[in-house]
């Protein structure tokens, strides 16, 4: 039921009248129940006012929300939770906590292993850190199963991921299979490295390449393999000395033994280029991988003096994007150029020659021996320095450009943009510290620290998925203000009458939208919860 204004037509006064609607077969009808008066009389005496205090003593919600109004009630309790709400919802849909509850069906343990696992996941989309301040997050966060978790459930949970880790992936593969049969003709493979706050190293932290500058310590190694549209499949974790083609052919061997994938076109860049790569990739016999890999012009004889100079017109596909194609024997190259990153190259390269002439004049060509940003352009000759002509011409043949190597039919074009989607990789690395915050790590234990990093993975899977809806939706918000938004949705617990009352707080920014394209009823305002014990 509800009211509804009534003009009179010749008066021109406003009548209230309370109505019901009822549906007669295929029709909604409406039946005016009673007519309270003329509006403006009502309001003038107070009657309405009346009237509706005397129904809100039926209404618990009513009851509370006056009560706020009025007396400005102390919350007992606020916690965070449009968060919750919002990733358990997209935890469940996947699938994940079927999973989990049948990997440690043996295992005697005295909690919910499952819902620590998703406490991981959730802090590392909210609230990266460590275990220890995880703990301390928690006791803020309102959700389902949250309450109650220890820090020694944290720790016991990220072993319990570390050992699972093979047949947690390859259960959420088989479970979505069906799914990426239309979606893996193309994948892409990148790699990151994950340092460690310990100075010893062990069979898993080693030293090694760091991306994040952090040579002093020691690191693991980590892997991805994300489909065409940037859904991970697929993660490793390798020692920290392990090089990026070793990484690669590990992570393709267990798409091809493990998995069962069959013949697709594998995407990564130039790290991942070597001579024994690409005898890996095509000359297996069961189940040979085309590929498009970028090349390492500097370091590649054949590339610096044939590939780049030979001859040919280049097709412009896009924006600052032109492509040539090259044959050398049996070996397809497809040379890519950006007009802007070329004048960009040549600017950088004058103001490093500049450099270099100051120096020889200022102190001398000694001085510049050891420097390796300088070292390309200079050449030794009966112990005097002087700057490589040569070197410098043919380093200006490599301005604004990149190689691929390829043995795929897909014309120069689509080779080309494939190749540049490898971004959706390198955004999981490089833009998305929100989920992939693994680093640094704190864990005496390699397992521990494994499964960190496991826990990181299955937060990224729940990232992609929102990310995925909201885009289907045309919902543009960036990923700080998600969090942002979803966390100012609180959960709050007052008393009243003796009766305990859980609140929550408006929605606002993106956080309706969010709700929606997730499928996520919001709570109700207020919700009773029980006799105040």
């Amino acid at each position: 039921m509800y009211i509804r204004v009534k003009r009179s037509g010749q008066s021109n006064y406003e009548y209230l009248q309370l109505v019901r609607s009822y549906r007669d077969g295929k029709t909604v009808r409406q039946q005016v129940m009673a007519t309270l008066g003329r509006r403006d009389t009502l309001v003038e005496t107070g009657t309405l006012d009346r009237l509706l205090q005397s129904l809100g003593r039926f209404s618990d919600r009513l009851k509370v929300v006056d009560a706020v109004k009025r007396e400005g009630l102390q919350a007992r309790e606020s916690r965070s939770w449009g968060q919750s709400l919002i990733f358990d919802r997209l935890w469940r849909n996947q699938g994940i906590p079927e999973i989990l509850e049948l990997l440690a069906e043996n295992r005697k343990f005295k909690f919910d292993v499952e819902r620590v696992s998703f406490a991981l996941a959730l802090q590392r989309l909210c609230n990266p850190g460590s275990d220890l301040q995880g703990s301390g997050w928690l006791d803020t966060v309102e959700g389902n199963g949250l309450a109650g978790i220890e820090l020694q459930h944290l720790y016991r949970t990220t072993a319990f991921l570390a050992d699972i880790r093979a047949d947690l992936e390859y259960w959420l593969f088989d479970r979505e299979r069906d799914l990426f049969t239309d979606m893996l003709d193309v994948v892409f493979m990148d790699t990151t490295s994950v340092y460690v706050y310990r100075e010893e190293e062990t069979e898993w932290r080693k030293r090694g390449y760091s991306r994040d500058r952090r040579n002093d310590l020691p690191q693991f190694v980590i892997g991805v393999v994300v489909t065409g549209d940037g859904w991970p499949i697929s993660w490793e974790v390798f020692p920290g000395n392990t090089a990026d083609p070793v990484a690669l052919r590990s992570i393709v061997s267990k798409l091809r033994e493990r998995f069962k994938i069959g013949r697709v076109v594998v995407v990564a860049d130039r790290g991942m280029m070597s001579e024994d790569t690409v005898r890996f990739l095509q000359e297996n016999k069961k189940s040979p991988m085309d590929y498009i890999l970028g090349c390492r012009m500097r370091r590649q004889k054949e590339l610096r003096q044939d590939i780049v100079s030979r001859a040919g017109r280049y097709k412009t596909i896009a924006d600052n994007l032109d492509v040539k194609e090259v044959w050398k024997e049996d070996r397809r190259y497809v040379i890519c150029r950006n007009e802007v990153e070329a004048e960009k190259d040549a600017q950088a390269r004058k103001q490093i020659l500049k450099h270099i002439e100051e120096i020889i004049d200022r102190k001398g060509a000694k001085s510049l021996i050891g420097n390796k940003g300088y070292a390309r352009y200079l050449k030794v000759s009966r112990g005097s320095i002087s700057v490589n002509e040569r070197a410098v011409k043919d380093d200006a043949l490599l301005d604004g450009k990149f190689i691929l190597r390829t043995n795929t039919q897909l014309p120069a074009e689509e080779v080309a943009k494939t190749y540049k989607s490898l971004w959706r990789v390198e955004r999981i690395f490089r833009e998305q510290k929100s989920t992939l915050e693994v680093r640094p790590i704190y864990h005496h234990r390699d397992d521990t620290c494994i499964g960190h990093i496991v826990a990181g993975f299955l937060a990224l899977r729940l990232e992609v998925d929102l990310q995925k809806r909201l885009d289907e939706k045309g919902i543009d918000v960036s990923w700080p203000d998600i969090i942002r938004d979803l966390g100012q949705v609180q959960s709050v617990l007052v008393e009243l009458d003796g009766k305990r009352y859980r609140l929550r707080t408006d929605m606002k920014g993106a956080a309706s939208a969010i709700f929606t394209a997730t499928g996520v009823r919001p709570p109700s305002v207020v919700e009773l919860l029980g006799d105040v014990s």
